[in-house]
């Protein structure tokens, strides 16, 4: 497999695809360069479709993807229902060859799928949606015991590099307690914080405890991630999956 892509380490069913992209490998210019897959950020959007036309030649990908209006909330779109221009935070399917994808430059990509690989989602999780419950959200919508589901924790913003203020803190910490383990108090009003802790916290609280992933930092690895925090200006990587046909 290319090395532009990232293949999750996770003990799902045969029938589970699932990837996560990185920046490398397609062809649009700086700062975007080069795997660009989002139309909202400024780059050609020829270069972007060009760059999504790839992904599906070289994942063999059943469809385009279902790309979301992501909008930092908690919505969960039904890929039975979706159309182009969804404002959605999460993307669910019970149905083979519908390719759930979320785009993301530091929030974090969530893959989810139950163990017998028969319904899949994929969350961006910002920590405004996280916060807000996406999580939670999404895994009402299985139609499973939570213990049944397994997850993967996507690139994300690293827990040495995510500086925040006592908002976030406080949207944590009056929720649960717990949260208080995933912040580091820097000086009077910041905070480190580890979001990748803060979604684990959430999982398993809803008794979710097959999780995998969370070892990457976007912001810290420029050659490998796009990171909107480090950058500004700069491109969107896509974690998608779906269920392949028998």
């Amino acid at each position: 497999m290319n090395s532009s892509f990232i293949i999750p380490d996770w003990p799902v069913a045969e029938t589970i695809r699932s990837f996560s992209t990185t920046r490398l490998g397609g062809i649009s210019s700086s700062p975007y360069d080069s795997l660009n897959l989002g139309l909202h950020v400024g780059d050609e959007p020829d270069a972007v479709l060009a760059n999504r036309n790839q992904l599906i030649q070289e994942l063999k990908l059943p469809e385009q993807p279902r790309w979301l209006d992501q909008i930092h909330g908690t919505h969960v779109c039904s890929a039975q229902d979706w159309q182009y221009g969804d404002q959605a935070d999460a993307i669910i399917s019970h149905s083979e060859n519908q390719v759930c994808s979320i785009m993301t430059a530091d929030c974090l990509p969530i893959l989810l799928c139950n163990q017998q690989g028969t319904k899949v989602a994929a969350i961006h999780a910002g920590w405004r949606s996280l916060a807000a419950g996406i999580i939670e959200k999404t895994i009402d919508k299985f139609d499973c015991h939570p213990a049944d589901i397994i997850t993967w924790l996507g690139p994300a913003i690293g827990p040495t590099q995510f500086e925040v203020g006592h908002d976030v803190y406080q949207a944590f910490c009056q929720h649960s307690d717990t949260a208080q383990h995933a912040f580091k108090k820097t000086d009077s009003s910041h905070y480190l914080v580890d979001i990748y802790l803060l979604a684990r916290q959430r999982l398993n609280a809803l008794n979710v405890s097959a999780i995998f992933g969370g070892d990457y930092c976007t912001v810290s690895d420029p050659s490998q991630f796009f990171s909107y925090r480090r950058d500004g200006v700069t491109g969107r990587m896509a974690s998608i999956i779906w269920i392949a046909a028998k």
